[in-house]
């Protein structure tokens, strides 16, 4: 599952390791992306000792088997930040890939409660729009999924050809042994939350409104915002949006 940062990516993990069916992996690219920008991001030190830094393992441990008796989905959470050009994308081939994006407006608003002066780089849009154009596959809004999420996940199992499980709905609140040492630095919401709770956009919007200053950004990040929406599945509408609790 290819995702920027703030994009119900962490929700999105939780509904697929609740499946009994499923095992998952918590951006397994971050340590190889922090060690080789020299990035300054929260628990930089930590993160890089919690995982391989070089790519190439780790799409070797990714690919490699045998699943835990019973499983037969392995879910990667990656962030298409961390995907520098260093990277072979070949390497990838071998699996299925879907893609999660939120409109820019709400992401920049989530993300800036995190880290005040974002980058295009950090959010991870561009570099997505290449991964799509590369790979192909569902593609899923964040918003549509928060509006509708039964109907959202129905959808994303279908196109993935997998057999939708009601257990993907909700979810035990608290962290995870598979949750990234980073996880107290970004997961407080999803540690506190059972699954999807619906809630008014325009309320979403009041408590998480956009600073001024990151508007030139998401006037950056809307052509690949609208380059991937012109795929993406299409399940309903509602008049509500909804968020993690």
């Amino acid at each position: 599952m290819w995702s920027g940062p703030r994009t119900v990516s962490t929700a999105m993990m939780r509904a697929w390791e609740n499946r009994p069916d499923t095992v998952v992996v918590d951006e397994p690219l971050y340590s190889f992306y922090l060690s080789r920008t020299g990035l300054d991001h929260p628990g930089r030190d930590k993160v890089i000792a919690s995982q391989p830094t070089s790519w190439e393992r780790v799409l070797a441990a990714l690919a490699s088997g045998p699943l835990p008796d019973g499983v037969r989905i392995a879910y990667a959470k990656h962030m298409t930040h961390h995907v520098l050009p260093s990277v072979d994308l070949a390497a990838f081939r071998p699996f299925r890939h879907a893609f999660l994006i939120r409109d820019p407006r709400l992401l920049l608003a989530s993300y800036a409660r995190v880290r005040s002066a974002p980058t295009l780089d950090d959010l991870g849009l561009r570099q997505q729009t290449a991964l799509f154009e590369a790979f192909g596959g569902p593609v899923i809004d964040s918003t549509d999924l928060l509006a509708a999420p039964e109907a959202g996940l129905r959808a994303l199992c279908d196109a993935l050809d997998v057999p939708f499980d009601a257990a993907m709905l909700s979810w035990p609140p608290g962290p995870r042994d598979s949750d990234g040492v980073w996880a107290p630095h970004w997961y407080e919401s999803v540690w506190r939350s059972t699954g999807f709770t619906r809630v008014a956009p325009q309320a979403a919007a009041t408590r998480a409104p956009l600073p001024p200053a990151l508007e030139p950004l998401a006037g950056q990040c809307l052509p690949y915002y609208r380059r991937l929406s012109e795929h993406k599945l299409n399940f309903g509408s509602s008049s509500h949006a909804a968020e993690v609790r």
